[in-house]
């Protein structure tokens, strides 16, 4: 794609990098066969090629942002998908954060835009304040209905019907490894999932304990910064990134660490990235540090081993495994929780289109409620025509999404992997295998 940029703009890091992302571009299309907005609303401009149309005009004549390039960007899921089906290469993902930043940055939403985002800003990523948050919801959820925004509708339906405990592996706690020490590991403990879901890192701490591994929870650990930074506030983002990376650092100044283990995709995906968010940042071989130590747990353990396994209930039981967008085309990490789950003695199946987003994405299931149910239903009827006992995925904004489209138990997969391998049974399973 030939660009414009005067040599002015070029001097801007952020502008140099989206330079030279959209000139990799050869307008193939080939990224409209994957783009599951374009599959529903079939609008070229709500493709990748023309959302990358957009944001080259925006960005070259250097315009404030108009409300048609805001409209589109907004329903780009950042799945990732057209990056892992691209022949060239575009590396989409950092071009559509640069464009998020320049909307922020020019165009001011109308007021209920921006009440809901900031309300996302301040509850999300702090797990106290999303706790009462879901409390509040519950109560609100008979009154659904009443709702004017659709939006708000969608915030009372994500409430979970039974808020988790509060769990007690958390902040600044080292757990050390049952048997022979094989690695020392830091826990990202997440932000949302605290609140969610609190069993996943129960279980995680559970799993590399008997594989071998000392277990170090960083002190006061917050958000890594993928939230804000997908809503386009990137320094709000790299203000939490930033506290991330001296929190990690931290724990390895106590002691050599072998990988951050991460059992959140999404924020896997953004840690990994750390060493391009602060490149031109003086932390940037900080950044770098992080990054390269970051690891999926399903990568790790892929590497390391699981324990043996110590039982048989549940072995046998049918799968069907959800990969999440951040694993497979964020992190390009496919093979390894299917495995690692066939290893453990489950049958794995997978649905149909497995490259195809389930509509959560962070907030656009909050932000983009009818579209993203839209890729929920067509998301839970592949995986429901594999006549699943269990689904499983390794990012807890998919369960969330698909669990309140199905019936079927939803599960983190290192649940399934720490049950089979002498855990407690998954709380969510209920009756089932």
């Amino acid at each position: 794609m030939q660009t414009n940029f005067t040599p002015e703009q070029l001097r801007d890091p952020a502008m140099a990098r989206s330079n030279r992302i959209l000139r990799t571009c050869v307008h193939c299309g080939f990224c409209t066969a994957t783009c599951p907005t374009y599959q529903v609303l079939g609008d070229e401009l709500d493709s990748p090629r023309g959302r990358i149309y957009l944001i080259k005009d925006m960005l070259e004549t250097g315009r404030p942002a108009d409300e048609k390039t805001v409209k589109h960007i907004d329903r780009c899921l950042s799945c990732l998908s057209c990056m892992t089906t691209c022949p060239s290469g575009v590396h989409y993902m950092h071009l559509v954060d640069h464009a998020r930043a320049h909307i922020e940055a020019t165009y001011r939403r109308p007021w209920r835009d921006r009440a809901l985002r900031w309300l996302l800003r301040n509850l999300i990523p702090y797990p106290g304040r999303f706790r009462l948050a879901l409390f509040g919801a519950r109560l609100g959820r008979p009154f659904a209905r009443l709702m004017p925004d659709a939006r708000l509708r969608a915030m009372l339906a994500m409430a979970p019907r039974a808020i988790p405990p509060v769990s007690r592996n958390d902040d600044g706690q080292t757990f050390p490894a049952i048997g022979q020490r094989r690695a020392r590991v830091a826990l990202m403990i997440g932000c949302a999932q605290r609140a969610l879901n609190t069993e996943i890192n129960d279980a995680t701490i559970r799993l590399l304990r008997r594989a071998g591994c000392e277990v170090v929870i960083p002190e006061r650990f917050g958000c890594c910064g993928a939230l804000t930074l997908h809503m386009g506030q990137e320094a709000d983002a790299k203000a939490r990134a930033r506290d991330s990376i001296a929190r990690l650092l931290a724990a390895e100044a106590a002691g050599p660490l072998d990988a951050i283990v991460i059992n959140t995709s999404g924020c896997g995906t953004t840690i990994k990235d750390y060493g391009h968010l602060f490149a031109h940042d003086d932390i940037a071989a900080e950044a770098a540090r992080v990054s390269s130590l970051a690891k999926d747990v399903t990568e790790f353990l892929d590497r390391l081993g699981l324990p043996e396994r110590a039982r048989s209930e549940g072995q046998g039981a049918r799968v069907a495994y959800h990969s999440a967008c951040s694993l497979q085309h964020g992190q390009q990490i496919r093979s390894a929780p299917k495995d690692l789950l066939t290893r453990a003695g489950f049958q794995i199946v997978e649905p149909g289109d497995p490259h195809l987003c389930c509509g959560s994405a962070g907030t656009y299931n909050l932000l983009q409620p009818e579209l993203s149910a839209e890729l929920r239903r067509r998301k839970v009827a592949t995986l429901e025509a594999t006549a699943p006992q269990i689904i499983a995925a390794g990012n807890i904004g998919c369960m969330m999404q698909i669990g309140g489209g199905t019936a079927v138990p939803v599960v983190h997969t290192v649940q399934l992997l720490d049950w089979a391998t002498g855990g407690p049974r998954p709380p969510g399973l209920g009756a089932v295998a």
